[in-house]
């Protein structure tokens, strides 16, 4: 790679093939490395920071022969290049070609931007039943980059993943692995289509209001715009149907009947984590005492339903990644738990069930004998973003209560994540909170 590559690349920031290493730390080392082979391959940049800074670093012929020892103790052996680029060190590991592949007697998989345990027999029924063929990194050669790419999406989700626009549009999708052989790849489609069943007639998403516990059907809509904008369509028919009340406590305040993180939680992962393979398309049906979300392809091969809330394993890892870098996802592994305590909280019931297909069952509050449509009318809208001072004061209280991340309270309230981070450096520099540790592994602390 020359500099100017290099540079490209670490602009696009940490993902499934990109991992940023500050120093040497041979025990973190052996870790992203055998995750990187089971998965499909990637980069470890040394003199990097976590926020994209660079540092620079000197690689000294003991810890070269460190690397490549980790290489040749893996089962099985790895081959791997080392290479300096200015002053940057470079690891280049190729996919394994015989996974899966373990490191210490471990064995690890990328998941985004992170790299997580797993069990053999875990490992071997991914591999075997998902892993083979995956639909989102295929080429798509009936994608025309010039008719079908819509520029705006694009430029919204860089904004998101706080990627600098100023970078070729060709580069910045190669570095994000959505562009092959100059063919967008189908996670790549579905992020940036206009329509996407134009390339996938289940790419759609299908929303059903029904009369009472009935198969009567009171409303309904179709979505078919990209992954996103389907997602916020989905999600804004949903809360459209719920209803709203007024709570006495300490003040009068409004609650929405279920809490609306976990609704988005659901849905995200209704459209990332299911078969795309399958002619079935994501499905929302709201009754009245229940919301269900549903999505094609059961739990992914490897994991067991008491694994929900504790490991994940990516059915469509590319989509993952991508969207791992927006404040739609927050970390790998725990969005099920997030549903589950969100809704200990508001004392409703909540089930998942595998099937063909992977279903969310939302137990719903009762507020009466009105109807669902007429309860729905005259409800005050309570989804307007929170002004900079307010939301200061919600970044504080999270921090308090030690709920705070920046990705996980941007999706909350709805801002970006670069909003947040402005609103951090403010509350800094006023001395209202100050950081503890490393920017990746610290925290945030209220003076």
């Amino acid at each position: 790679m020359n500099e100017k590559e290099l540079i490209n690349l670490i602009k696009i920031g940490e993902g499934i093939n990109l991992e940023f290493k500050e120093g040497f730390n041979v025990q973190s080392l052996g870790r992203e490395m055998c995750a990187f082979a089971n998965e499909g391959g990637g980069k470890i940049i040394f003199g990097v920071r976590d926020d994209g800074g660079i540092k620079g670093f000197s690689l000294t012929n003991s810890q070269s022969s460190q690397i490549q020892m980790i290489a040749r103790t893996m089962e099985p052996v790895l081959n791997i290049e080392i290479e300096t680029v200015g002053d940057l060190v470079v690891i280049h590991i190729p996919e394994g070609k015989n996974k899966p592949y373990s490191y210490a007697g471990q064995y690890y998989l990328r998941g985004g931007a992170n790299s997580q345990k797993l069990n053999r027999d875990e490992l071997r029924a991914f591999f075997q039943e998902e892993g083979l063929v995956s639909f989102d990194e295929k080429l798509n050669k009936e994608f025309n980059l010039k008719d079908d790419f819509s520029e705006d999406k694009f430029k919204k989700f860089l904004e998101m993943a706080n990627i600098t626009d100023n970078q070729d549009k060709k580069i910045v999708l190669g570095n994000l692995g959505l562009l092959k052989n100059n063919y967008l790849v189908n996670a790549g489609v579905l992020m940036f289509c206009k329509r996407v069943s134009k390339f996938f007639l289940q790419g759609k998403v299908t929303c059903v209001l029904f009369e009472g516990t009935s198969s009567n059907i009171i409303s309904k809509k179709e979505f078919d715009s990209d992954l996103i904008s389907n997602y916020e369509s989905a999600y804004d028919f949903i809360v459209s149907k719920l209803n709203t009340r007024y709570i006495i406590e300490r003040e009068r305040t409004e609650r929405f009947e279920l809490p609306k993180k976990a609704i988005r939680e659901a849905l995200m992962n209704a459209f990332i984590h299911r078969d795309y393979f399958m002619k079935g398309h994501v499905q929302i049906n709201i009754f009245i005492d229940r919301v269900e979300i549903s999505n094609p392809g059961g739990l992914v091969k490897g994991l067991k339903k008491e694994d929900l809330g504790v490991k994940s394993l990516a059915r469509n890892h590319v989509l993952f990644d991508i969207l791992s870098r927006t404040p739609y996802v927050e970390k790998a592994g725990t969005g099920i738990q997030r549903i589950r305590d969100s809704m200990r909280e508001y004392g409703l019931g909540v089930e998942f069930k595998s099937t063909g297909f992977f279903t969310v069952i939302f137990q719903r509050e009762r507020f009466g004998e009105t109807t669902q449509e007429s309860s729905v009318k005259n409800q005050p809208k309570t989804s307007q973003k929170p002004a900079k001072e307010e939301r200061k004061k919600l970044i504080l209280q999270a921090i308090k209560e030690k709920t705070f991340t920046k990705r996980g309270f941007a999706q909350e309230i709805w801002m970006n994540k670069s909003t947040i981070e402005s609103d951090l450096e403010e509350l800094k520099n006023a001395g209202k909170i100050k950081r503890i540790g490393s920017a990746k592994g610290g925290s945030w602390e209220v003076l």
